[in-house]
């Protein structure tokens, strides 16, 4: 350790807090985490048979048989048996025998056990072993691709074979390996999967069950029951009907005459209201085929879709009017657009507002064809002045000082503001 490493410091931290009576940084932090560094090994053993020791002899000091290679740590090991020994000094008078390292790898740490077994049934096998003492310097390290560890004088020849570990000229020779690895414990959450939500499905049960129901809401003569607290949370509008008129002492939507109350609504259709309804309860639209449905051809103001956004916007459901938003964008066409533009400007549908101008921008030479944009020309001119803007990439407003001319004006008259004669901008 360097002799200064002791003088370091953390820098001042900030001033206390208590003093000034505000929370403390260390309540303002984080619930605190913790991690943990878990070095082990990972084991494995190979059992090596050498039958006809006999004959192997002779092969020539530093001439080895290998084993079959084995996996261990996820490096490839093999054991080498010298039968005149590995190293020339010996003279054959050692077997030798060595791990060997049989896959590509750097630096691989492993602890090594080396066992000659005891063929006489009486179980005092020759063991020479890293994992049963301490090692001064730690795990045995092989630097690359043939590495070995073992030992040059596994056991000298003439006691090998006067011994009972050699026998019907069969040696069985057991290895362990272990492969040093490190991991880092993180004391996270652990992760549990949670079902989707299902309080719609259950909130829709209830409707569909009339159970607790304590209003009637009468659109356009066919009555709807429900429970005024829903209503209440999910509309503002439905929360003053129902309760701030009533604190009032208003009573002029509501009819008495049965125990339950009755509300009144005469600006939705039954069928949009249902929908709206079937969102209250259940925060999904209704099906497709149903969002779809019209009572006249070729409008999308007929369509459900359409009317259902109107409702939404009234009734200040905000994420009801974004799912309409979000389906009604889908349909978007050069007939369509127009149309589409005019009510998502109706209802502060914004985002498909966004998306109309940017499509009719796009096709414009289509779109100024189509009866919807004759509807803008008479209806919303502004609208058609806003998709001009989005034409030439106008962020701002353009104003004329009250001199304007709707875009109409000038892509079919081809003149501006002043009078003068300009090139359409198609």
């Amino acid at each position: 350790m360097d002799d200064d490493a002791g003088d370091a410091s953390p820098p001042p931290g900030p001033a206390p807090l208590a003093a000034t009576g505000a929370p403390s940084l260390r309540d303002m932090a984080a619930s605190p985490t913790s991690s943990r560094s878990v070095t082990e090994t990972v084991n494995g053993s190979h059992r090596f048979v050498i039958q006809g020791y006999s004959l192997a002899k002779g092969m020539g000091v530093g001439k080895h048989i290998a084993s079959e290679t084995f996996t261990v740590g996820g490096y490839q090991w093999a054991i080498y048996f010298y039968p005149d020994g590995k190293n020339p000094e010996d003279n054959s008078a050692y077997v030798s025998v060595f791990i060997a390292l049989a896959s590509e790898g750097t630096d691989v740490r492993a602890l090594f056990e080396l066992t000659l077994q005891d063929q006489s049934g009486k179980g005092k096998h020759k063991v020479h072993s890293h994992f049963d003492r301490s090692l001064e310097s730690g795990p045995y390290t092989l630097k690359y691709r043939g590495s070995m560890w073992g030992y040059k004088r596994f056991f000298r020849r003439t006691a090998l074979e006067t011994s009972d570990f050699l026998k019907d000229d069969c040696l069985r020779i057991n290895c362990t390996v272990g492969v040093v690895v490190s991991t880092i414990d993180y004391s996270g959450p652990h992760s549990i999967q949670v079902p989707d939500s299902d309080i719609g499905y259950h909130f829709g049960s209830l409707l569909d069950s009339n159970e607790g129901v304590d209003v009637i809401l009468n659109v356009s003569g066919e009555r709807f029951h429900a429970h005024k607290l829903v209503l209440a949370a999910r509309s503002t509008v439905f929360r003053s009907k129902l309760f701030d008129d009533e604190s009032e002492g208003d009573k002029n939507e509501v009819n008495e005459s049965e125990d339950l109350k009755e509300i009144v609504l005469d600006d939705l259709e039954p069928k949009v209201f249902k929908a709206m309804l079937h969102f209250i309860y259940r925060d999904t639209l209704v099906d497709d085929y149903e969002l779809d449905a019209s009572s006249s051809m070729g409008s999308i103001l007929d369509t459900l879709a359409a009317k259902l956004l109107a409702a939404a916007d009234k009734y200040d459901l905000g994420r009801l009017r974004l799912l309409c938003e979000s389906y009604l964008c889908k349909g978007i066409s050069v007939a369509s657009v127009a149309s589409t533009l005019a009510l998502a400007d109706s209802h502060h549908a914004m985002e498909l507002k966004a998306v109309c101008l940017k499509f009719a921008a796009e096709n414009l030479s289509a779109v100024i064809r189509t009866d919807g944009f004759d509807c803008l020309k008479d209806n919303c001119p502004s609208l058609q002045s806003e998709i001009l803007r989005t034409v030439a990439g106008c962020e701002e407003p353009c104003s004329s000082g009250g001199k304007s001319q709707s875009v109409w004006g000038q892509l079919s008259d081809g003149g501006d503001t002043s009078g003068r004669r300009v090139r359409p901008r198609i």
